[in-house]
């Protein structure tokens, strides 16, 4: 009688394999040809990425990037960076509901936790790139760690933010909601560890005074923040759009309350990035010469048009005139914030190498500021990057069904009843 019933819960259970699979076939050949055409785009991005990838490390990549000893940080850094924060920050607006229990959040948290997935893994595909020796670094962090290294420390929680992300996803597929609040509660830890460490990186460097202070780490959670809530909006109306549905009322609150955190967290940004070119002006001289060359110099385009105006002000500007209802005018400040804030991370990474380290002591030879262009090889693997994202977010719509919320999942308890819970129930027993 056991085998019995063993056969048939194979037998179920391979039944249900199969239907699940004939469910995603049939949606994925149900969607029209601009779904189709835009993945082909996405994919044929990728594999010349790839491909440009694969050819630098080749011939080296001291002939196929632009890098150099002097600004040994390129666009590959910046672009990492990018893709970490913005994955951050999804996590950190996904916990918002499915850990902490804002019910207003909920709608949003199966997808913003997919996309923390989707670009934390992009950022590790373009810093493979971007290292010479990926696997070597791989093994060495695990066999030979250097506890007083901060890549060190980066590399390993952003590893484990990825576990535990990817474990919330899981728990949430499955419907073990309460294993994924937890799974999400420990991937909010070691995301916000992980990424005020990648802040420490730049601003526990001395040689570089651009970056040099205690202000970084925070500075890089609140623009973390500013860039999920722009990724989620931005990707919640593209899934829409994808799947031809109309928002349901939960999910334009959703939107809404997601617009309001954003508003307040372009303002913090905006309060930042005052505060650091004040601070600026009375630094040292190298520090000073940065600035000027964000301010007023070959950089001053990228800082005032792209990261001030495109990347803040306009943004904050429709999402006040949206009031939070306005999904395309939403939309619209969402897709130019994520343009200005990858320059944003583009010119923190650049501008703070311009200056020679031998800038002040007077030495000829480095009497004036590097310059840096990124080569063609570097924009291929950069666009790869985002074809990568762009590819998994199409599949995953279809493949995970517009990654509905089931009203039960609304009712979740958040984090601080689940614990009370448990201690009562040890308490009882």
């Amino acid at each position: 009688m056991a085998e019995e019933l063993t056969k048939a819960s194979e037998a179920t259970a391979e039944v249900k394999v199969l239907m699940g699979w004939q469910s995603i076939v049939n949606r994925l050949s149900s969607v029209g040809k601009t779904f189709y055409i835009w993945l082909a785009i996405c994919g044929l991005v990728v594999v010349a990425a790839a491909a440009a990838g694969i050819h630098a490390m080749s011939i080296g990549y001291s002939h196929a990037y632009n890098v150099t000893r002097e600004i040994p940080w390129g666009i590959l850094i910046s672009t990492y960076v990018f893709f970490v924060v913005t994955s951050t920050g999804l996590c950190l607006v996904s916990a918002i509901g499915h850990v902490f229990g804002v019910k207003d959040f909920m709608p949003i948290a199966k997808r913003a936790v997919f996309l923390s997935i989707l670009t934390i893994v992009a950022g590790f595909v373009v810093i493979f790139f971007e290292i010479e020796n990926p696997l070597r670094m791989a093994l060495y962090n695990v066999i030979s760690p250097n506890l007083t290294s901060n890549i060190w420390w980066m590399g390993t929680l952003y590893g484990a933010y990825l576990f535990f992300m990817t474990l919330e996803f899981i728990f949430l597929q499955i419907e073990k909601h309460k294993f994924a609040m937890y799974s999400g509660f420990m991937g909010v830890i070691s995301g916000i560890a992980a990424h005020s460490n990648l802040g420490a990186v730049f601003g526990m460097l001395h040689g570089r005074e651009f970056w040099y202070g205690p202000y970084m780490p925070i500075y890089f959670i609140a623009s973390a923040m500013m860039s999920g809530c722009a990724a989620i909006i931005f990707f919640t109306y593209l899934a829409y759009k994808i799947n031809g549905e109309k928002m349901d009322k939960p999910m334009e609150r959703a939107v809404e309350v997601t617009s309001k955190v954003g508003v307040l967290l372009i303002c913090t940004v905006i309060f930042f990035t005052a505060w650091k070119i004040i601070t600026g002006f009375v630094g040292a001289p190298a520090k000073r010469e940065a600035f000027m060359a964000l301010l007023t110099g070959q950089y001053a385009l990228n800082f005032w048009g792209l990261e001030v105006i495109v990347g803040m002000v306009a943004p904050l500007v429709l999402y006040l005139l949206s009031r939070g209802k306005n999904i395309k005018m939403l939309f619209a400040g969402s897709a130019l914030m994520i343009f200005g804030i990858f320059f944003m991370r583009y010119d923190l990474v650049v501008v703070g190498q311009i200056v020679p380290v031998f800038y002040e002591l007077g030495v000829n030879e480095y009497a004036t500021l590097l310059s840096y262009t990124p080569s063609v090889h570097e924009i291929l693997i950069v666009l790869g990057g985002m074809g990568l994202v762009g590819v998994t977010f199409l599949l995953g719509e279809k493949i995970f069904t517009g990654h509905k919320v089931e009203e039960h999942e609304h009712a979740v308890e958040p984090l601080h009843l689940a614990i009370e819970e448990s201690k009562e129930a040890e308490t009882a027993s």
